[in-house]
């Protein structure tokens, strides 16, 4: 389920990332040859309104075509003979989409889901799979009234009680489930990360929806504290101050996505907006091949009033992608060995 969710996220970042470059090529004049979702072999395309819109094996990343980037360098409408302004207008565009898309993911979560709190009642959440609560038989929406005869009204009194207990003691839980009073037992494990006894459960959690207005105004800052973020973590591994071996690829993300999905929807989306921003700042670097060189080869274009020849910049966005394909082989492969190294 959780390649499904993460192919599902993936296709939407990319496609509101390349529609921006498709429709601001649109409105400059460029003429659009396709629009294709993936990369490699085409499994599915459909032509409307000469434009070719297409579907690709590799599902991790997409393009728009367009006149004058690979072809037709000659052709007075094609993107090779556009002002430098016009150039940067369609190479930001993609980026620019996925931070307006992750500022409605925000507004969306905020305004129609909620701001989600814990709640300081001693009721179940979320049960995580292969647990000993699961595996004991506890449920969501379970209210915890005592734990080993000790009556609990709070969740911190029902954290206690477990953070006291050693790991694989039997505890007796007094549960109330639809107004029934029940009697479980819980034998916790021990978390080898903190070295504290857990039974698999997360508290309730609260959801505050927002007006609009407020939605659309904790959208802006959040947009603009996970940018921050980001900006500050892709210094500190330019700098050296992190291993690039830390990153995750498509194996790793499936895996967050999974794990941001068994906790909720809130925190699902709120992922999602994070790879949209992602993606946005990665596409803004200048490596050839990502929009961020062709911004670049157009500030320079403008200084120099003279463009680079197009088929010596294709080469070089060339070369960057076959670099790009290999980072992500690698990333890959780091994410599996993870895995398997547990």
């Amino acid at each position: 389920m959780s390649v499904v969710i993460t192919l599902i996220i993936i296709a939407v970042l990319i496609l509101a990332h390349e529609w921006g470059h498709f429709i601001v090529a649109r409105r400059v004049g460029i003429p659009v040859h396709e629009f294709s979702l993936g990369f490699g072999y085409k499994l599915f395309s459909t032509n409307r309104n000469g434009v070719e819109y297409s579907l690709r094996l590799i599902p991790l990343g997409g393009f728009v075509r367009m006149s004058g980037e690979d072809s037709d360098f000659s052709d007075p409408k094609g993107f090779s003979q556009r002002t430098p302004l016009e150039k940067i207008r369609v190479s930001f565009a993609g980026p620019f989409m996925n931070f307006v898309l992750a500022l409605l993911i925000f507004i969306f979560t905020y305004s129609i889901i909620g701001i989600p709190s814990s709640s300081p009642q001693p009721i179940l959440g979320k049960i995580i799979p292969d647990k000993p609560a699961a595996a004991a038989g506890l449920q969501e929406k379970d209210r915890i009234l005592a734990v080993n005869g000790h009556n609990v009204t709070t969740w911190n009194e029902f954290t206690e009680q477990i953070g006291s207990t050693p790991a694989g003691t039997p505890m007796e839980f007094k549960v109330e489930r639809n107004n029934n009073i029940k009697y479980i037992n819980v034998s916790a494990e021990l978390n080898e990360s903190t070295g504290l006894p857990v039974i698999g459960v997360l508290g309730s959690v609260i959801y505050e929806r927002q007006g609009i207005f407020e939605a659309v105004k904790i959208g802006f800052q959040q947009t603009y504290d996970l940018t921050r973020l980001m900006l500050i973590g892709l210094w500190t591994i330019i700098t050296g101050g992190a291993s690039a071996g830390d990153l995750a690829g498509p194996v790793g993300i499936t895996q967050l996505v999974g794990e941001a999905a068994q906790v909720g929807s809130v925190f699902l989306l709120t992922f999602a907006a994070f790879l949209s921003i992602n993606l946005g700042i990665i596409n803004l670097l200048p490596i050839p091949a990502l929009d961020g060189s062709k911004i670049v080869f157009a500030v320079v274009e403008a200084i120099r009033r003279k463009p680079m020849e197009p088929e010596k910049e294709g080469l070089i966005h060339f070369i960057g992608f076959v670099f790009l394909m290999l980072l992500i082989v690698i990333v890959t492969y780091n994410d599996i060995m993870r895995l398997i190294k547990g």
